[in-house]
């Protein structure tokens, strides 16, 4: 990693959880997925992320034209290039819905920029999540990049 990025990553401070908010979860079955990464991953034609960026992307559940605007230089494009289903597996999980092994693909998922201090990124992630429980879903796949 280079040392600007190494020195950035080891001066954060972890945050803290007083009170983690676990939740029973549903039978695999009755799963309404949607995807949260930190790929920094959206359509083409949408505002690039920036380095530090607090806020996020979504994207339709059909969307396949989507670019990486994730600024760390040291990771390796060539696979997502070729599948997107690499680091979005939207296809993958149509397919598991299809076959009922879950309920539904929810419309919309959400791509955040990794390389952000994720302490700042709280009213964005509450506002991802509050559109989460307006499609019904009830599964995040965390994807981290």
């Amino acid at each position: 990693m280079p040392a600007i990025g190494r020195g950035f990553i080891s001066n954060l401070d972890l945050p803290v959880v007083e009170e983690p908010a676990w939740t029973q979860p549903v039978p695999s079955n009755n799963r309404r997925v949607s995807i949260v990464s930190t790929a920094a991953v959206h359509k083409r034609g949408d505002k690039p992320f920036s380095w530090l960026a607090k806020d996020f992307r979504a994207f339709h559940k059909t969307d396949r034209d989507l670019v990486m605007t994730h600024v760390a230089v040291e990771f390796d494009r060539s696979a997502w290039q070729q599948d997107l289903n690499t680091i979005i597996p939207l296809d993958r999980l149509q397919e598991m819905a299809d076959d009922g092994e879950i309920e539904s693909v929810a419309e919309e998922h959400y791509s955040f920029m990794g390389a952000a201090d994720p302490v700042t990124m709280e009213k964005s992630a509450r506002e991802a999540a509050t559109r989460m429980k307006q499609d019904g879903v009830n599964t995040v796949f965390l994807i981290p990049i």
